[in-house]
């Protein structure tokens, strides 16, 4: 027996890679997907959601391009993979996943050729939708006024292309190396992670998607999961993914709060340490911001250039 079969369990329930069947439509997801489907459906130009690492972003992004449906959208993801991206090969991505064939090499005419299909999308009755994950490693001042040039390709009642950015909370930094492109966003959300209840609501429906029909942690255990994890779902799945190990080398149905706590000290999974790296990280951030601005002499007008 192994510990699915010990636990009645069809498959892995707390696995980190992304699976839509495995998608929680907590309170928080949903009004967020609700607000960028607002803004894309109402073609607002920029919307911005930032979190911190492991609460859900990229499944919400994902989430987002799947209830994007073909008939009435153009729409693609882009996950940001490096810091090395340059704008032209980010431009020239952008207009290879909306469709431009034989992209060119220059910039001022992929701009012409985005443009060109930009209009062939909104004359075909759909709407152009970029989304793009962990966006806050595009520290590039070139690429923030090249995301601002996209944004003025506008029609008559709105833009003809709208960016959903998503990324950590660094995220507002970048977009203020161009003041002029964050004075452009017209919706920002922020992720944060669950109270116990969220938290105790996504444990059991990961359970019962992975075919639990038992209590496989203690109610104590709920809580120690919550507090030891901040409620961050990444942290969540591991933990439990842990647990559920751990449990059934011990034998222990429900799995109890002494198996939570040892996992959670293996792991240096301890709350205050974690927020006094965020404090200082935070720090950090800014000092570079700062450094930022002073080597690119940044003087924009906010009124002038958008």
């Amino acid at each position: 027996m192994d510990f699915l079969e010990f636990y009645n369990l069809k498959e892995h329930p707390f696995s980190n890679t992304i699976d839509s069947k495995f998608f929680f439509s907590s309170s928080m997801h949903s009004e967020a997907l609700l607000r960028l489907k607002y803004s894309v459906d109402s073609m607002k130009g920029l919307a911005v959601v930032v979190g911190d690492v492991g609460t859900g972003k990229t499944t919400l992004a994902r989430r987002l391009l799947d209830e994007l449906d073909e008939e009435h959208y153009e729409a693609a993801l882009l996950i940001v993979l490096h810091t090395s991206v340059t704008s032209d090969w980010l431009m020239k991505r952008i207009a290879l996943q909306l469709g431009v064939e034989d992209a060119g090499d220059s910039k001022l005419e992929i701009l012409s050729q985005l443009h060109k299909r930009l209009l062939e999308i909104n004359e075909s009755g759909l709407k152009a939708v970029v989304i793009m994950d962990e966006v806050q490693m595009l520290k590039s001042k070139e690429i923030m006024e090249e995301f601002r040039g996209l944004l003025n390709l506008e029609i008559e009642g709105g833009n003809l292309l709208t960016l959903v950015l998503f990324g950590l909370p660094e995220l507002e930094d970048i977009l203020a190396m161009d003041m002029p492109l964050k004075q452009r966003v017209s919706m920002k959300y922020k992720m944060l992670g669950f109270d116990e209840g969220l938290t105790r609501e996504y444990v059991n429906h990961r359970l019962k998607i992975a075919g639990g029909k038992e209590d496989i942690f203690s109610p104590g255990a709920i809580t120690t999961i919550h507090n030891r994890s901040m409620g961050v779902p990444r942290l969540i799945n591991i933990i439990c993914d842990n647990a559920i190990l751990e449990g059934f080398f011990a034998k222990k149905k429900p799995i109890d709060e002494g198996i939570i706590e040892s996992i959670a000290d293996n792991l240096d999974l301890n709350p205050d340490k974690v927020e006094a790296a965020k404090s200082e990280a935070e720090v950090e951030i800014s000092e570079a911001q700062s450094e930022i601005s002073e080597t690119t002499g940044e003087k924009d007008n906010p009124g002038q250039g958008d």
